[in-house]
């Protein structure tokens, strides 16, 4: 379920929730940690389409890193099943990143690894290509019981001068407004009592926001230009 919320909210669910949920381990500091994704779509942009429209079963691939490092990359598929979203993920060396940003997709053909392989699949036989860099800043807390996450993502921006997630000149420009922040919560089977009434959703209006989109288009108008 993802919400914008102001910066005043944002504030209050902060306070609320910190206290009884614990910060996720990855965090750096107490804003978070920092992810960068790069987003592949088809040469017809049926990604960006299919969720513009609507579209009950779709899926994205994407190779995300954290903190801007290359230390930890993986390539992830993400589904959609109506309301219901599946995550697969695989690691890539930063070699492997470097040969399919260059065209040579051939690092990934000798592999048992389902994802891999279909990731292979996509960019040799269906054309994909990379579509968008999406960046931001994520504050992360979780709950075992039931599996809940709820973040807030913030700052969020688009690549507009490349795809290259670790070019040194990448440049990258905020496209929501300041102090708007996206908050999610993830739960796999139930949303404990305790914790829904801490978030109060009756209170925000439920958006279906997709990040990939959003900063899809925003580089579209730039290569435009």
């Amino acid at each position: 379920m993802k919400y914008y919320v102001s910066l005043q909210d944002y504030i209050t669910l902060r306070s609320n929730i910190s206290a009884i949920l614990e910060l996720d381990a990855h965090s750096v500091s107490s804003d978070g940690y920092g992810i960068r994704s790069l987003y592949f779509d088809g040469i017809h942009d049926h990604s960006l389409y299919d969720k513009n429209d609507g579209i009950f079963n779709r899926e994205k691939y994407r190779i995300r890193i954290y903190n801007e490092s290359d230390e930890v990359i993986k390539l992830e598929r993400k589904s959609k099943y109506g309301s219901y979203i599946h995550k697969e993920s695989s690691p890539l060396s930063r070699m492997e990143y470097d040969c399919i940003l260059a065209g040579d997709y051939e690092v990934l053909s000798e592999t048992t690894d389902r994802l891999r392989r279909d990731f292979y699949y996509a960019l040799a036989y269906r054309n994909f290509r990379p579509g968008a860099i999406t960046d931001y800043t994520r504050e992360a807390y979780v709950y075992n019981a039931g599996n809940v996450r709820i973040t807030f993502d913030k700052r969020l921006a688009a690549g507009v001068s490349g795809m290259d997630m670790f070019h040194p000149g990448l440049i990258l420009q905020e496209v929501i407004e300041p102090g708007r922040t996206i908050m999610e919560v993830k739960f796999d089977e139930f949303l404990p009592d305790h914790i829904r009434r801490v978030l109060q959703p009756k209170n925000f209006v439920r958006s279906a926001i997709s990040k990939y989109v959003i900063c899809r288009e925003r580089s579209i108008f730039h290569f435009k230009q």
